[in-house]
Formats: C-alpha cells, structure tokens, sequence
C-alpha cells in the first residue's frame, strides 16, 4: 500500500532514550509522501535528559514534518471528526502511557488523538518502549492486543539479562506495521528477539 498523501498522526511519549531510533522512521513517512501530524505529550514537551532538551525534540519533529506539533487536548480532539487521521501511530509508547491508554484515560495529547481515531474506526500502531511490560503492565500489554483496530509494530526484550521485564519495539518495522494495519492485518511476526538487533 502507498502511502502518499495518507494523513498519520505521529504521537511521541517519554521514552527519551527512544527518539534516536523513532526520527529516521518518521524521516521515511515524509519521503513516501505521507502527511505526518506530530503529537506530543507534556512530558516530551517540557523534559530535558541526557538524551536532549524537549524544545529541541520538539523542533526537530516540526521540522521534519513541516508541521507544527500538537501539545495539548483540546487540539488533538479535532483529530476525531474534523481532520481524521489515515493512521494514528504512538512511538515510543511508554509503559505509563499504555497503562492508560489500556484503561481508557485520555489525560494527554496523544492518548486524545488515538482515541479520536479508534471513534473513527482507523488503525492505531504502538510502538512499545517500557522497563514492565513483563511485569505489571503485562495486563496492559494483552488488553491492548487484543483491542480491534490496535496494531504493533514487533518487539522483544531488549536486555533479557539486565532486564527482564523490559520489551521495545523494532522501529525499522514502522513503515511496514502501518501499511499492514491500514489494511486490516498485524504485521508479523509481533514477537521478535530484539536484544539481537544490536548484537
């Protein structure tokens, strides 16, 4: 499936240590034409790490996109029925956010966006990034696959011996994951090894 000129709302949660392997992705979204909206929640916005400031993660997604980005509820609402979205994609999705999202709490702009585009029956991709998502947020992990119109792009454990519990997704799979999930299907294989990515 081509995807230029489909509309891909691009939500970044607080997985700082993420955005290194998200940008060339969305970089790849642009190139195939797609029209890319970046969504981001107000831990991405307004957290400096050792990974970078916010206002420069958030410049560089609006100067890859061409888009200003959309930080805050109210403006992600219109998402849902006046500027529907083709695509919703949260990468990185933090264990936080998906516990939320899992349990139906809308309480940022990019939780509001994937709800709007689940009221518009449109696929939503998640991108996992979380330290638990073999431990307590297991449970969120399983509802969240199970939901219709959710897809993910493929993970594994990144660390099994320091981290067990800790799952992340293969981002070079995003581009693929969104073409499948635009036409009703989960990319496989989901489970991957992804501690061998790096090895």
């Amino acid at each position: 499936m081509s995807l230029n000129g489909k509309r891909i709302g691009f939500g970044l949660t607080g997985s700082h240590c993420t955005y290194d392997a998200v940008f060339p992705e969305i970089e790849k979204l642009v190139n195939a034409g797609a029209e890319v909206l970046p969504v981001v929640t107000f831990t991405v916005k307004s957290t400096d790490t050792r990974f970078g400031k916010g206002e420069d993660w958030v410049q560089r997604i609006e100067d890859l996109t061409g888009n200003k980005v959309i930080d805050s509820i109210v403006k992600a609402e219109p998402l849902g029925p006046k500027i529907p979205l083709d695509c919703m994609v949260i990468a990185p999705l933090t264990g936080n956010s998906m516990s939320k999202f899992a349990n139906a709490m809308t309480d940022s702009p990019v939780l509001m966006a994937a709800k709007a585009t689940l009221r518009n029956q449109k696929p939503v991709v998640l991108g996992i990034s979380t330290n638990d998502a073999l431990g307590l947020n297991g449970v969120n992990l399983m509802r969240l696959m199970a939901t219709k119109n959710i897809y993910f792009i493929p993970f594994g454990q990144d660390d099994p011996v320091k981290k067990p519990n800790s799952m992340v997704a293969r981002m070079t799979a995003l581009t693929e994951t969104i073409e499948s999930a635009m036409n009703g299907r989960q990319y496989q294989p989901v489970l991957v090894e992804r501690y061998k990515d790096e090895n």
